[in-house]
């Protein structure tokens, strides 16, 4: 199984473009490469049921589950769209750029 390269990394800010939760954005939490999938803040939450464990009873816990990468792009919040991302070597160093403006999305 080949692991893809993503243009998203952990902290960035992206917007949902397919299921459910469709234009919701939210903060990437993590990155799961071997399957091609992230999960964001405060998108597909699901509900997980624990048993009780001494003095604690069980309960019902809302938690994030993990989203298809292809179902989501990087938000510019300035803008207020999603953005394509490409990746460009500029001095030496490789950088996302926006495709539409050719601006360095890396500070």
């Amino acid at each position: 199984m080949a692991r893809s390269k993503f243009k998203i990394k952990r902290g960035d800010t992206v917007v949902v473009l397919a299921g459910k939760d469709r234009g919701q954005t939210g903060k990437v939490l993590r990155l799961l490469p071997a399957r091609d999938r992230i999960v964001v803040e405060g998108v597909n939450i699901v509900k997980r049921h624990t048993k009780a464990q001494g003095e604690q009873p069980g309960r019902i816990v809302p938690k994030e589950a993990s989203v298809h990468i292809s179902n989501v792009a990087l938000f510019n919040a300035e803008e207020g769209r999603a953005v394509k991302v490409r990746i460009e070597e500029r001095d030496g160093k490789k950088v996302r750029v926006d495709k539409r403006t050719g601006a360095a999305i890396d500070a």
